[in-house]
């Protein structure tokens, strides 16, 4: 039986794989592995990309926001709203910096932040923003932003799984003050390791983030604050800028795979698949899809060789790490349903209309079982 997997880097590594030897081999030469050159190249040709005037980048994306809101002078006593529907690391960063994630419940169709929840959310100790644009798809900005201007509040963008998508033909993570990017393996643009990025528009705050990703030194020995070490790796920014050429060209494959998808699976029963709300572009990250018998059809895939993911089984509040919040079940229905029936098909470029078809087959022979 031949194994569909969920992700295969090798294909992606396979046709590049000189330009990435190359790259890193130069590295290797200049022996600049700290904050070296090719870190600033890829900052500069990254900010390029998404039409931002700056780039940072840092060790994790994670880190991206975290210190995002610590330079924005966030900390203890401070709230930040975040969706209750998302990776656990956007919580993370609010909690590393001393303050309090508030969570909102998230729109059905798309699974972002459902901006008609956020104001209800607010209080006066609530000093920032996070959307996230899940599964590659963004949020809906326009009320967000005016919503975030009319609070006076921080707009940080979690765009760790949009890289290259748009809303209203504006790039994600150009919308706040900045926006946070990871470059995990998997993802749409991914390193051979940890690595993240943030771009903003606002020189100063760029200035300060610098400061605070390198021990808090605006040069070697001269600390102006409390700062921590999170520098992208130099050898990790020469694979991204090999990458970053590709990246366009992979994500109109991911659409192309997303459109035959949705083709294979049109009309099923009990089974729907991802929609696409209107003015943006999705670069699927993951292609999502829901059925509530979730863990019959992943057993019954996994049985014919397809493998799938779930992003993700448990929603923030219902982590034991997060029981401190005090939300009892039932507090954000349509995260908590979703977490019980969302199920990730395999998504990446160098998928093939065969194995696509197949996993077409495997979920539409599921549903007919099951009729």
């Amino acid at each position: 039986m031949t194994t569909i997997p969920f992700a295969d880097l090798q294909a992606q590594h396979r046709p590049i794989q000189a330009e990435l030897t190359a790259a890193v081999a130069e590295v290797l030469q200049n022996c600049d592995f700290i904050l070296g050159r090719a870190v600033d190249g890829f900052e500069k040709e990254f900010a390029q990309f998404v039409g931002a005037q700056q780039a940072v980048g840092v060790g994790t994306g994670l880190d991206a926001l975290r210190l995002c809101l610590q330079a924005a002078g966030i900390g203890p006593g401070d709230e930040v709203i975040v969706p209750a529907n998302t990776f656990i690391a956007t919580a993370l960063a609010v909690s590393a910096v001393g303050a309090r994630p508030v969570l909102v419940d998230v729109d059905e169709a798309t699974f972002n932040i459902d901006p008609a929840r956020i104001e209800s959310a607010i209080s006066p100790r609530t000093k920032a923003i996070i959307p996230v644009h899940l599964y590659g798809q963004p949020a809906e900005m326009d009320p967000i932003l005016a919503i975030a201007q009319r609070h006076k509040l921080v707009l940080i963008e979690d765009a760790c799984q949009s890289h290259g998508a748009q809303y209203k033909g504006r790039t994600t993570g150009t919308f706040g003050l900045a926006g946070c990017f990871s470059f995990y393996p998997a993802k749409n643009l991914g390193a051979c390791g940890d690595g993240g990025m943030i771009v903003t528009n606002d020189e100063t705050f760029a200035a300060r983030l610098r400061v605070l990703r390198n021990y808090g030194q605006k040069q070697k020995y001269i600390h102006l604050e409390k700062g921590g070490n999170s520098r992208l790796d130099t050898l990790q920014a020469a694979i991204l800028r090999v990458k970053l050429k590709h990246l366009a060209s992979w994500n109109e494959s991911r659409a192309r795979h997303a459109q035959r998808y949705m083709e294979g699976l049109a009309g099923l029963s009990g089974i729907k698949t991802p929609r696409l709300a209107p003015d943006r572009t999705h670069v699927f990250h993951l292609y999502v899809v829901r059925d509530p018998r979730r863990a019959a059809l992943q057993e019954f895939l996994t049985q014919r060789g397809i493998q799938s993911g779930i992003h993700y089984p448990v929603p923030i509040h219902r982590h034991a790490a997060y029981a401190d919040l005090g939300y009892p079940l039932g507090s954000f229905p349509v995260s908590e349903r979703l977490s019980e029936e969302i199920l990730s098909l395999p998504m990446f470029a160098e998928l093939t209309d065969s194995q696509i078809d197949a996993v077409c087959e495997g979920v539409r022979a599921f549903s007919k079982a099951r009729q």
